[in-house]
């Protein structure tokens, strides 16, 4: 597939801060890539490399085969940061046209708006919307130009579960017509429920890229679940949950456990071992960067 955006052995320092460590992929037209990783660890850096807002202290980041700082090639993105201010006496249509304007090929103001649940809201002045409807138009603005390539850092933050699956209907929208999506989230069943592709970052690098289930399995963790009063010390257990006599573990070996937990003689039942969910292979994954290197 056609790269759209690459960085290569890119590097980010502000001071003594290292905020990307020799982070090197490609953005391919056409996929939704997650871009999962704890606070500070490099995703808005990342973003901002990408659409031309920040320059790489060391190695080298493209856009469209060419230089981000490029105003031509940065016309072919939208963008939507963690954080956006909007002129709180304008009205809703008013800032869509105005945003527009700035494209040859736009997305008119109403489908625009329709795309994102705020059909309704064009007259409403931006002072007078909930957070959330805020939230909602400042994704909308990434798209009205009819980009390539979109950039969404964190885009349902603060937004309840029905504004949330708006959105996320007018982000599929826009992949299913071709569109190319980068995204984070700290909504780990956001990117299980959108995104194809998963990069998981941490400290600055790259620990994982690779599908959805490969992250989960690559992590090599286990949840078991069963039923007891009491369990004694079990081997290779790096988490534990328990709801009444229900036990919830998450192991690294369950066939070890599971021996262990039967020469032990504790009486148990409904024993259960699934994989890991994207959640716990996240969790692994950035707790432990050394072992993933």
């Amino acid at each position: 597939m056609t790269v759209l955006a690459r960085a290569i052995d890119a590097t980010r320092r502000y001071g003594d801060v290292l905020a990307l460590d020799h982070v090197s992929l490609d953005l391919r037209a056409g996929e939704l890539v997650g871009l999962l990783g704890p606070n500070g660890a490099g995703k808005s850096t990342l973003i901002n490399l990408f659409a031309g807002l920040r320059r790489p202290t060391s190695g080298t980041v493209e856009l469209f085969g060419g230089s981000p700082l490029d105003p031509v090639r940065r016309r072919g993105i939208g963008v939507t940061p963690q954080e956006t201010g909007l002129p709180e006496s304008l009205r809703v249509g008013e800032i869509t046209d105005f945003v527009s304007a700035h494209f040859p090929d736009r997305v008119g103001t109403p489908e625009l708006l329709a795309r994102f649940g705020l059909g309704d809201l064009a007259r409403r002045q931006v002072g007078g919307l909930s957070g959330g409807q805020r939230r909602r138009l400042a994704v909308a603005l990434a798209f009205a130009g009819r980009p390539r390539l979109v950039f969404l850092d964190e885009p349902t933050t603060g937004l309840d579960v029905e504004a949330r699956r708006a959105l996320w209907d007018g982000i599929r929208s826009f992949h299913e017509e071709g569109g190319t999506v980068l995204l984070t989230s700290h909504y780990l069943e956001e990117i299980e429920a959108l995104a194809e592709r998963v990069l998981v970052v941490g400290s600055g690098r790259v620990l994982a890229d690779d599908t959805v289930g490969a992250v989960r399995g690559m992590v090599g963790t286990r949840r078991v679940s069963l039923v007891a009063d009491r369990l004694p010390e079990l081997p290779g257990v790096l988490a534990a949950e328990r709801a009444g006599d229900r036990f919830d573990l998450v192991v690294s070996d369950p066939d070890r456990l599971v021996v262990a937990l039967v020469r032990s003689g504790a009486p148990f039942s409904g024993l259960e071992i699934r994989p890991a969910t994207l959640e716990e292979a996240f969790l692994a994954l950035t707790a432990e960067p050394a072992a993933h290197a």
